[in-house]
């Protein structure tokens, strides 16, 4: 039998996101419910995974250990309950990728490491490209915040608010 997932994105779900990117430490700030959400989702079988687009390390603002300690960080303060973080460092302005967001190749990457069912999956994140992707793969999304997006099937405030939603469904 295949495994359910939480796909997340990073900044705006997980983690305070700012105007000109999240890689010190000193500016990874874990938004509040976030950590208890996350134990509670894994305690109940899902795989969790975080898909996030990190193009400043194209445009040269800051590198992949930036992106590695903050990765780090993010794992000891949820007790490395998070299955893997799958990030794309690229931009258009330098190369297209297929990993980088709204494309599915990261999606692709965890489904089949993992043993990932979509159909009993979803996606949480915050703009209309961390949606795309899932609903290309039959995962179900939701989209956090103030947004609008006809990719999201439902909408929420905030990742506490969502785990609420997706257990709902179990």
């Amino acid at each position: 039998m295949s495994n359910p997932c939480i796909f997340l994105d990073r900044d705006g779900v997980i983690n305070e996101d700012r105007p000109n990117y999240v890689y010190d430490l000193d500016h990874f700030v874990i938004l509040e419910g976030v950590v208890e959400a996350l134990k509670d989702l894994k305690g109940h079988g899902y795989h969790l995974v975080i898909v996030t687009n990190q193009s400043g390390v194209a445009q040269g603002l800051y590198t992949r250990e930036d992106v590695g300690r903050c990765h780090d960080f993010l794992q000891q303060q949820c007790g490395h309950i998070i299955d893997h973080i799958y990030y794309s460092p690229w931009h258009p302005s330098v190369t297209e990728s297929l990993t980088r967001k709204p494309r599915s190749l990261l999606f692709e990457k965890a489904i089949a490491r993992f043993d990932i069912d979509p159909s009993r999956s979803w996606m949480i994140g915050d703009k209309e490209r961390d949606l795309i992707p899932a609903k290309k793969l039959g995962i179900r999304t939701v989209l956090v915040g103030n947004g609008e997006s006809a990719y999201a099937d439902f909408f929420s405030n905030d990742l506490p608010s969502v785990k609420s939603l997706i257990l709902s469904y179990d």
